[in-house]
């Protein structure tokens, strides 16, 4: 039945592994505001949480649209096909035709752009330019005629929305009030979603370069991207490495808990980026270093609250 198709795909665009990419940021802003102001808004929370969500999945919806139609997630060889190449393969499956893709898309937007007001209207008005920002992000990420991602500004589209722009209107919404160290904590959160991101090129690299897509993967070539892979990873920590020096609190080093995990990830990234099925090991690692930093920011805040206050 054709509703059980749609079901499907819009299971697949809105399932949990998109969840992952924001749920870190926006847990670990909910934790440092409730530290700080022994408070938790549990319902202005879930309605961020809801928000964010919703944008993440108009987001895929229309980069999966624009991808197909340019012809990047067509031209992925079969043997390149992995968890983490070709966006979300709704249209290439055939789950979702481009017609629904785009009206879950905007439909999607809609409620996140309600939910946004609602909360900037009764709760923080401040929220409205960091939620506005968000989408617009979200939409000219992949949409012309910005199409960050063909541009070669999507992995710091990426950076910067997962990082500082959820994290701190989260805490926005949480703590009633902006500061300086969830600014700070959230500048290695955004470099190391963007490695996921980077990372995650690799598969694609042949038709994003077949179709014009230049990402700096695909600039800077294969060996050359490692580097960056790299300097990513020791950029985060050193991130952290200045928070606990800044704040002079040693908890923060906790931060680094992934960097064995990061060696292991760059090693396997050096001897197989031509090997796609090899190479899944540095995307998976990648994305479970990103999942553990934001459970040691977690970590640290929480025994910093009850030990150091």
């Amino acid at each position: 039945m054709e509703w059980k198709r749609i079901l499907k795909g819009l299971g697949r665009i809105a399932g949990i592994r998109i969840w992952i990419a924001s749920l870190v940021p926006m847990l670990a802003a909910a934790v440092m505001a409730y530290a700080e102001t022994d408070r938790f808004e549990l319902k202005w929370g879930l309605l961020s949480i809801l928000g964010i969500l919703l944008i993440e999945t108009g987001k895929h919806c229309f980069n999966d649209i624009v991808d197909y139609k340019s012809g990047v997630d067509l031209s992925i060889e079969p043997d390149k096909v992995t968890p983490f190449s070709g966006g979300k393969k709704v249209l290439t499956e055939g789950l979702l035709t481009l017609k629904e893709a785009k009206y879950i898309g905007i439909i999607t937007l809609s409620l996140a752009s309600a939910i946004g007001l609602f909360i900037a209207y009764f709760h923080e008005p401040g929220v409205l330019v960091i939620g506005l920002l968000g989408t617009l992000l979200a939409c000219a990420y992949s949409l012309p005629p910005f199409s960050l991602c063909y541009r070669g500004l999507g992995e710091l589209t990426v950076g910067i929305t997962y990082g500082p722009l959820i994290f701190l209107g989260m805490y926005l919404v949480m703590a009633g009030k902006l500061d300086l160290l969830p600014a700070l904590v959230s500048i290695p959160i955004g470099i190391l979603i963007a490695n996921v991101l980077w990372i995650n090129q690799y598969p694609d690299y042949e038709a994003d370069k077949k179709n014009n897509k230049r990402n700096w993967v695909v600039r800077l070539g294969k060996k050359k991207g490692l580097r960056v892979y790299s300097i990513n990873f020791i950029a985060a920590y050193a991130a952290f490495l200045f928070i606990s020096v800044y704040t002079g609190n040693l908890l923060w080093i906790l931060g680094l808990s992934s960097f064995p995990m990061a060696f292991k990830a760059c090693r396997i990234a050096r001897q197989h980026y031509n090997h796609i099925g090899m190479l899944v090991r540095a995307n998976q690692a990648t994305v479970t270093i990103y999942q553990l930093t934001g459970l040691s920011v977690i970590i640290a805040v929480m025994i910093s609250d009850l030990c150091l206050k």
